[in-house]
């Protein structure tokens, strides 16, 4: 992609094809109802959009100093796994990690995912990623988890912010707080 803004109007086409609905009566994670969804698993497991999904939010981390990428499973997995292997081919490498929503009943019942053998978050700077972003619950659920393990957040990015809250809840715990894409870009 020549830039960070016909990235993002190729990733909005993607999103519009692939993964943006509307109707009515759709209930939201955070308990809403909506005239319109976004199910962003097939452009964030789409070749085209994973790249330019991992293009926008490597650029939108170009002045952090973060040690590591995720976030809350489901929708922050794949988006770190992409944000993980392009950072490689950028040259600045940024491993992945995920929090589950609960702790495995089995093995060593981890909570964090992704850390090797000996590998704590103490002290890690942190950027908690998001497909799509209401009022920021999901991601605040991960943040907490990170912070009990010792990590940092230095920031919270979605893919999609769907302007309901998220960015004021996000100022109001000091959190920064970035968005690819913003529900206004569908309207």
């Amino acid at each position: 992609m020549a830039d960070t803004e016909t990235a993002r109007h190729r990733l909005i086409e993607i999103v519009k094809r692939r993964s943006f609905s509307t109707g009515s009566g759709v209930t939201l994670v955070s308990g809403r109802s909506s005239s319109f969804y976004f199910d962003m698993k097939p452009t964030m497991l789409d070749p085209e959009g994973a790249h330019l999904i991992a293009t926008l939010i490597l650029d939108a981390l170009a002045d952090a100093q973060v040690d590591l990428v995720g976030g809350l499973e489901m929708g922050a997995v794949p988006l770190a796994t992409a944000v993980a292997a392009a950072s490689h081919v950028r040259g600045r490498p940024l491993p992945a990690f995920f929090v589950r929503k609960q702790a495995k009943e089995h093995g060593v019942r981890k909570l964090v995912e992704g850390l090797a053998p000996g590998e704590t978050l103490r002290a890690k700077r942190l950027a908690v990623l998001e497909d799509v972003t209401t009022t920021g619950g999901s991601a605040t659920k991960a943040i907490e988890a990170l912070r009990a393990e010792g990590a940092i957040i230095d920031r919270v990015v979605t893919v999609v912010d769907r302007l309901e809250g998220a960015a004021d809840n996000f100022k109001a715990a000091g959190i920064p707080f970035v968005a690819i894409l913003t529900a206004a870009d569908f309207r």
